[in-house]
């Protein structure tokens, strides 16, 4: 990023209502990553917006309208509560992990009375990934004398749960056939970050994701030759997430849904290879609280002239307000937390190159490593354009 881009940032907080930490959304980059992961979509795939990393009613509701979407994943009960009860627009939602059924009926319970215009029985599929997971959300069905829809995490190379066999799959989706009155069976999910993981000394990416794919496949053909009353041309198969969207561009790829969020804002932690057309999206702006000359450590206040003249980052130091996020600081360049001082969620203590002009109530700026936890710890976003905050946007309801 340019200096002038986070000179014009600076001014325009300087300029805001209140000087405290606050989560920046720049909507102008967005909207480029916007376009680029719309590219990276195969036409016969669909994309699906992954909630936790965008955790907020506005963006999602914003994302859902410039990708012609109603496709959500969703990770967090609350979230899955907070966007029934207050988002009253078409929604088509995937859980992204197995809840517990007693979480899932706690939220069927929460939108009794409610004035919800969805219809969660229809609209959402819970995932499973054992046997016992089918079982007892057939039984939250029959309790409950509604349909509920299934889809069924397989293991495609992560390891991280879900039915690792084809005879464990099969198992499972006899148990749906059984049950047509209360369980309906709407696809599979597999999740693949792995491949752009593992060491290539272990294993290559090429054949990570023939593997993931292979197995995947054979899944689909068992569902089609094995169980063909369960077999609809709209079955959900879903996986794929930021890291891996690039490599399903391809028609080989077995997916026709494919999960994608962090990418859109781009946190540090997603500086990988294949989402290197992304621009970072979304930043952490701090003031400065006070500015000191030199470094002085509590213990080596002796040391002080030495420290000093080892590096010239220590000839000013400055207190900003807060700063232990999971996130990395960002500018003005040269910007480091003090490691001898210590972390602080209250005041930090950080160091820039002596020739930076940095003053009281300028504001600092880093770069979240992760959106998903990052995003709810500011209240409300900061929504820019060309530089000037335009709306504030309140996180869903995270308890």
């Amino acid at each position: 990023m340019q200096a002038s881009y986070f000179k014009t940032l600076n001014q325009s907080l300087k300029n805001y209502q209140r000087a405290i930490p606050c989560l920046l959304l720049d909507l102008d980059i967005l909207d480029k990553n916007i376009k680029t992961l719309s590219e990276s979509i195969r036409p016969e795939a669909s994309l699906r917006i992954v909630v936790k990393s965008l955790p907020t009613l506005d963006l999602i509701h914003y994302l859902l309208d410039q990708f012609k979407t109603t496709k959500l994943m969703v990770f967090h009960q609350p979230f899955l509560t907070d966007l029934f009860l207050n988002g009253n627009r078409k929604m088509e939602v995937l859980l992204g992990k197995p809840m517990p059924v007693k979480t899932a009926a706690y939220f069927f319970k929460s939108l009794e009375n409610s004035q919800c215009l969805n219809d969660p029985f229809q609209q959402i599929q819970w995932l499973v990934d054992t046997p016992k997971r089918v079982e007892e959300y057939l039984e939250l069905a029959q309790q409950g004398k509604q349909k509920i829809r299934l889809n069924l995490e397989i293991d495609i190379g992560l390891h991280r749960g879900g039915f690792a066999t084809v005879e464990d799959l099969a198992n499972a989706l006899e148990m749906i056939k059984q049950h047509p009155d209360h369980l309906t069976f709407s696809g599979l999910m597999g999740y693949d970050p792995h491949i752009v993981k593992v060491p290539a000394i272990l294993r290559s990416q090429k054949k990570s994701l023939e593997l993931a794919n292979v197995f995947y496949q054979t899944c689909k053909d068992l569902i089609k030759t094995k169980f063909p009353t369960l077999w609809k041309e709209d079955l959900t198969f879903n996986g794929a997430g930021s890291p891996t969207v690039s490599l399903h561009e391809s028609a080989d790829s077995p997916l026709n849904d494919i999960s994608a969020g962090s990418c859109l804002v781009k946190p540090s932690s997603f500086d990988l290879p294949g989402l290197s057309r992304f621009e970072a999206a979304a930043f952490i702006a701090s003031p400065v609280l006070k500015k000191m000359k030199g470094t002085n450590i509590p213990g080596l206040e002796r040391w002080k002239g030495i420290m000093n003249w080892i590096s010239k980052r220590n000839r000013q130091s400055f207190f900003i307000y807060g700063g232990y996020w999971k996130a990395d600081y960002y500018y003005p360049p040269g910007l480091k937390a003090n490691t001898l001082f210590g972390e602080s969620t209250n005041q930090s203590l950080v160091n820039v190159p002596a020739q930076t002009s940095l003053e009281v109530d300028d504001f600092v700026f880093l770069r979240p490593q992760q959106s998903e936890f990052v995003f709810l710890q500011f209240g409300k976003i900061l929504v820019l354009r060309k530089g000037k905050v335009i709306e504030e946007w309140e996180p869903l309801n995270n308890s």
